[in-house]
């Protein structure tokens, strides 16, 4: 169908309601931008979360220092299980009698949830990393340096890099 002989003048497009693409009340002007190449372009950079919006220099500071707190906590998260776990295993130890094997039950499942949370934080770090924003990335990178140092282990075992 030839569709090029049609008056398309009534056809006004003004009026389409796009909604508040801007997630701010700032218009076109105020939305995320999604960046899948490296940038260090720090313009409406939002984090994990649309209402995580750097809209400044001000919130952009702010969130890079949240960043390396995030990623310090990370390493304390991993530091208190590693500890967890040798207390438990110290604890399976002892004899203690019949309750031995609920003691051991409740372990399991302390670890388990221990290791469910690392491995959420560990995804949110990687969708951080994933905001291809070398500012967010390096903050990552001083976060997991500041953790290590406060604190990681200083038994010389060799940490791995994977996400979870």
């Amino acid at each position: 169908m030839d569709h090029s002989l049609m008056d398309h003048g009534e056809m006004g497009h003004g009026d389409m309601g796009h909604g508040d693409m801007g997630h701010g009340g700032g218009g076109m002007g105020d939305m995320c931008s999604m960046n899948m190449l490296f940038t260090w372009d720090s313009t409406n950079l939002c984090i994990i979360f649309q209402q995580w919006h750097v809209r400044g220099p001000a919130s952009l500071v702010f969130s890079l220092l949240a960043i390396v707190a995030i990623c310090a906590g990370y390493e304390a998260l991993r530091e208190a299980t590693r500890r967890y776990e040798s207390w438990s295993s110290r604890q399976n130890e002892l004899p203690t009698g019949s309750n031995q094997v609920e003691v051991s039950k409740r372990a399991h499942v302390v670890k388990a949830a221990l290791y469910a949370a690392q491995t959420f934080y560990a995804f949110m770090i990687m969708l951080l990393f994933m905001t291809y924003n070398g500012w967010v990335m390096v903050s990552v990178a001083i976060g997991t340096f500041v953790g290590y140092v406060m604190f990681g282990t200083r038994t010389g075992t060799v940490r791995e890099t994977a996400c979870h």
